[in-house]
C-alpha cells in the first residue's frame, strides 16, 4: 500500500503540531521536541521540521510504500525531491537523525 508523504518546513513547532493534529484528527506518531513531528493516517504520511527560513514551503514529497525494499530518493523534472520508503526505513532514518525521538506505540 502507498501513502503520500508530504514534508513541510515550519517556523513554530508547537503551533504547527496543534494545527496539523486538529486538521488530521490524529496525534503525531513521532516527535522530536521543538524540531520534528510525523503523522500517519490511512492516506497521508505528513512530517514537519522547524526551519524558519523556509517556513511555509514543501521540503520534499514521497511515498510511504510497504513494498519498498530500501529508502530511495530521486529528483523529478521540476526539481522536487521524492522519497520512497517503508515505515521501518523512515523510523530508522528518524532514529539516526534524532536518537531522542519519541515514537508512539
Amino acid at each position: 500500500m502507498k501513502k503520500v508523504h508530504l514534508a513541510l518546513a515550519v517556523a513554530d513547532f508547537d503551533a504547527s503540531v496543534r494545527e496539523y493534529t486538529a486538521r488530521l484528527g490524529v496525534s503525531p506518531c513521532c516527535t522530536v521536541e521543538g524540531s520534528y513531528a510525523l503523522w500517519r493516517t490511512d492516506l497521508l504520511n505528513l512530517s514537519i521540521r522547524v526551519d524558519p527560513a523556509s517556513a511555509g514551503k514543501v521540503r520534499h514529497l514521497g511515498f510511504e510504500d510497504s513494498d519498498a525494499d530500501s529508502f530511495s530518493v530521486a529528483t523529478d523534472a521540476n526539481g522536487f525531491v521524492w522519497e520512497r520508503f517503508a515505515a521501518e526505513h523512515q523510523r530508522a532514518e528518524i532514529s539516526q537523525l534524532w536518537p531522542n525521538a519519541k515514537f508512539q506505540p
